[in-house]
């Protein structure tokens, strides 16, 4: 139980880091009750939260894993069997996010100024990548599949699924609706 509660804190505080810029490279900070307040970033500050991204990414990596082994409850051999295809899956993954986020970066610079090129642009964008990160999932559910027969593959499938619809989730609410001022 403490680890499905470190990764679900560590899911929260990626999504909600990922999340700290609003459009323009402006900070969000709210209270409770209070109004959100922007604050401009200095390079250094987007330099030092880049970097806690990267790190927060590296430790979500490692508990998602747990977790995901956790439920799985692989015996050893299905675990050397497992552990190396998702790793795979995990670099692809994590490729795909890159593209993510820098899309969600480009959102976060053109909000203010949104044309309908632009939103289209960063629309297609974004169907894209879910296209992609079903494809992956798709691959890696064959993969597995072979591996250690279909049963286990839906148990992957569905389980990393569930892990990225809470993440997509937490990253999604957060961003603001194009064309709406925040």
């Amino acid at each position: 139980m403490k680890r499905l509660a470190t990764a679900w804190f560590l899911v929260l505080a990626l999504s909600a880091t990922c999340l700290l810029f609003l459009p323009g490279g402006k900070l969000r900070a709210q209270k409770s009750g209070e109004q959100t307040s922007e604050t401009t970033l200095t390079d250094t500050e987007k330099q030092n939260l880049q970097e806690y991204i990267v790190l927060l990414r590296e430790n979500l990596r490692q508990e998602k894993g747990q977790l995901l082994g956790g439920v799985m409850q692989f015996t050893p051999a299905q675990a050397a069997k497992f552990w190396p295809i998702y790793d795979e899956y995990d670099r692809e993954l994590n490729k795909l996010n890159n593209l993510r986020l820098e899309n969600m970066k480009s959102y976060a610079r053109d909000y203010s100024q949104m044309t309908d090129e632009k939103a289209d642009q960063l629309t297609r964008q974004a169907l894209d990548f879910q296209k992609r990160r079903a494809d992956l999932l798709e691959k890696y559910y064959e993969r597995v599949k072979q591996a250690l027969g279909a049963t286990t593959a839906a148990r992957f499938l569905q389980v990393e699924s569930q892990l990225l619809s809470i993440m997509d989730l937490q990253i999604e609410s957060r961003l603001p609706v194009v064309g709406h001022e925040s």
